[in-house]
């Protein structure tokens, strides 16, 4: 499959704007929002939604328009499917909650099943479900611990795995994720990150620096864990030198340290693979899930050695609505939609196409210092012309320029100089090449060409 047909779509796959953005009912609502709604709570546009399908999304003035965020990631088989819809509708029909430590069910189990199959590697496999991507995190740490009986946990340079007090010390950007929070978990130890475009280190070269350092500051017999993502979201999607992850996964395996693959943002066909792990031929020890699992729907996982999660108490997991049965039955729709469509394929398409237009864009225009990524998970590192200095004014500039002309594009990096596409992976050819249309007229316009 290279391309989604139209019957599948229940609105008009296009860009459309009757009004300026924001419009008079998004601008009112706004005006409540901030009377109501914590002001620590951030929204990347002020325009509220209405209706989504596919690639687009309509706002409550009626304007269409285009999905280049996926709700970070999430919306991999479009915010509206039929499918997941459908499935939602059938399993609230019958129960929404029973909780799985009390009285199980059957989706729990299927989700389970299927996970085990899914995430890489052929061993014996369990699976846990929670809420957030920053719980599977946070339980995946507590099972190494349980596990190896050690302490210490590595993560990496620009490396986000959530907002909770452990997922904060995990995660590496203060602002606005960590800025007076603290203090922080502790036996938390940070490694630097293989980033090609800033240290010019090969994968074998990088990976020989972190183990150094890993070794010397903290020593290989006193690490519980290392966990990473195989393709960085937040950070800037950053994709490590190849061998990179291999020599650490190595590394981790001949100390008895877990490794963990955090595929939150990464997982579920977005990077032309079921998961980014699959590119570099990784088998992780434990793999953290959430975000494009159900659809939309609030649902995450933890997937791993089946040595590693038996040997967890009876009580030691678990939570009150994790596996909720409605996630459940949406996660299955969304893999069978995943699956039916080929939706890895569909993303290595994207890739070919918006990694095309990406480059030719950067052979003309110096403020794009790097064009990155795997399949739909796509980013260009914008800098100071001349040289590698980040450029985060000209980020956000073309952000907001963007919207005004019906783009909904996201921003992310460590030094908030990169512009991240993730479109759903059900939009189809015509809707993407008008995004990027808007994307190259906009920065064309901002850098004066």
């Amino acid at each position: 499959m290279t391309a989604v047909t139209a019957p599948q779509y229940r609105l008009p796959q296009q860009r459309n704007l009757v009004t300026a953005l924001p419009g008079p009912k998004s601008s009112e609502l706004q005006g409540r929002r901030a009377m109501a709604v914590a002001g620590g709570v951030g929204s990347s546009v002020p325009v509220y939604a209405a209706d989504a399908d596919g690639g687009v999304i309509v706002d409550v003035d009626g304007n269409s328009l285009i999905d280049f965020g996926s709700g970070i990631a999430v919306t991999t088989v479009g915010a509206g499917n039929a499918a997941v819809a459908a499935a939602v509708a059938e399993q609230a029909s019958h129960f929404t909650h029973t909780c799985f430590m009390v009285t199980p069910y059957e989706g729990y189990v299927a989700v389970a099943e299927r996970l085990n199959h899914l995430t890489p590697g052929d061993h014996q496999k369990r699976t846990v479900l929670f809420n957030s991507g920053a719980e599977a995190v946070e339980n995946a740490i507590k099972v190494a611990r349980l596990a190896t009986g050690r302490d210490a946990v590595v993560a990496f340079d620009h490396a986000y795995h959530g907002r909770t007090n452990l997922t904060m010390a995990l995660t590496a950007k203060t602002m606005p994720y960590k800025y007076g929070f603290g203090p922080f978990a502790p036996e938390v130890y940070r490694i630097p990150m293989s980033y090609p475009y800033r240290d010019g280190l090969d994968g074998a070269e990088a990976a020989k620096r972190a183990i150094s350092m890993m070794d010397k500051q903290i020593g290989g017999d006193q690490l519980a864990a290392i966990i990473i993502e195989p393709i960085q979201g937040e950070g800037g999607f950053i994709v490590p030198a190849p061998g990179f992850l291999m020599a650490l996964a190595g590394w981790a395996r001949a100390n008895g340290i877990v490794f963990i693959a955090d595929e939150v943002q990464s997982g579920f066909a977005r990077t032309g693979a079921w998961f980014a792990s699959d590119h570099e031929g990784i088998v992780p020890d434990l793999v953290t899930m959430a975000k494009g699992i159900a659809g939309g729907m609030p649902l995450s996982a933890l997937t791993g050695r089946a040595d590693l999660l038996d040997a967890v108490h009876a009580g030691g997991l678990g939570g009150t609505y994790g596996g909720n049965p409605v996630a459940c039955a949406a996660a299955l729709a969304a893999m069978d939609v995943m699956t039916e469509l080929d939706l890895p394929a569909r993303a290595r398409h994207i890739e070919e196409l918006a990694g095309g237009r990406l480059r030719a864009m950067a052979s003309v225009t110096p403020e794009i210092g790097e064009v990155r990524g795997r399949g739909a998970m796509l980013a260009i590192e914008l800098v100071k012309p001349g040289g590698t200095e980040p450029n985060p004014e000209l980020t956000k500039a073309l952000v907001a320029a963007c919207l005004t002309q019906g783009l909904v594009l996201l921003s992310c990096g460590t030094y908030g100089n990169v512009i991240r596409l993730l479109p759903p992976l059900v939009i189809d050819d015509a809707l993407l090449n008008d995004g990027l249309d808007v994307l190259e007229n906009a920065l064309n316009d901002l850098t004066g060409r």
